[in-house]
């Protein structure tokens, strides 16, 4: 089949609120229907070969599409998945456009109670214009919420699932590819023992950097000996937000210091010496 764009078919899909996908694929009248499939494929790091395939039984229905049903727990490891159809047994793979996706229910996705392990599907468009779902797979996970920038300090708001705040609880910020480097701050906790908030100062995290430039990732130790949780921004329906939520640089002496999304929409915060790139 032609790779142009306007031949290949669009998948579309819908969750609810359970967590459950479902993808639904337009046929041609001369088509048939009988063992097509939908294949999922953990995209591999670069070099490596693919290891995680997960397929779904496409099924006819009454309007004459196509269905596959990603069930709500259906471990998905974290990653991105791209989609393709398999049409027959001894057919290739045809990967996917995207149709209508509707993710209604994922918006307000961080007003819930998630349990342990927390598992977050996230349908998106790629950037060469395919259908992928972005997957997390935490036991317990710490959600962002607000964050408050201000010249001497940021702020960050946070709710923690999977888990509560203890005695002992503290927040750790991780330099990146350092020697063991780490601050620590203690959280202010809230009420309901799952809400906190933590202050950065600034001055303090400049002078911490001691290569002048580095990355700090950032952790919640919800009790004294239990492991670290990354602090993330993963329940809306945002797959990829790094480029998306922008926050301001603030100078401080020399350095420029910047919060920031990664890849993987966990949360960090820059220091680079100033009059280099951000």
């Amino acid at each position: 089949m032609s790779a142009e764009h306007g031949t290949q078919p669009r998948v579309g899909c819908a969750v609810d609120a359970d967590g459950r996908i479902t993808f639904d694929l337009p046929t041609r009248p001369d088509e048939r229907h009988e063992e097509q499939q939908l294949l999922l494929r953990l995209r591999p790091k670069k070099g490596q070969p693919e290891k995680d395939l997960h397929v779904l039984d496409l099924e006819p229905a009454a309007d004459g599409r196509l269905y596959a049903v990603l069930g709500p727990h259906t471990v998905l490891a974290e990653g991105r998945w791209d989609v393709y159809r398999i049409q027959d047994a001894g057919s290739g793979r045809q990967r996917l456009r995207p149709g209508l996706r509707d993710l209604r229910v994922l918006v307000d996705g961080h007003l819930r109670d998630w349990q342990s392990p927390l598992a977050v599907r996230i349908p998106y468009v790629t950037k060469d214009g395919y259908l992928a779902v972005r997957a997390w797979l935490r036991t317990a996970h710490a959600e962002v919420g607000r964050i408050d920038v201000t010249k001497k300090s940021t702020t960050v708001r946070a709710r923690l699932h999977g888990t509560s705040l203890q005695a002992g609880a503290v927040t750790h910020l991780r330099l990146r590819g350092g020697n063991g480097d780490m601050r620590t701050l203690e959280p202010q906790a809230g009420d309901d023992g799952r809400s906190l908030s933590f202050t950065v100062d600034h001055e303090e995290l400049a002078a911490g950097t001691g290569a002048g430039s580095g990355a700090w990732d950032v952790f919640v130790r919800p009790a004294a000996k239990a492991p670290l949780i990354r602090v993330a921004r993963l329940l809306d329906d945002v797959a990829d937000r790094k480029e998306v939520f922008v926050y301001p640089a603030v100078t401080v002496g020399g350095a420029v210091l910047r919060s920031y999304y990664t890849v993987d929409n966990d949360f960090s915060m820059e220091v680079k010496k100033a009059g280099s790139a951000i």
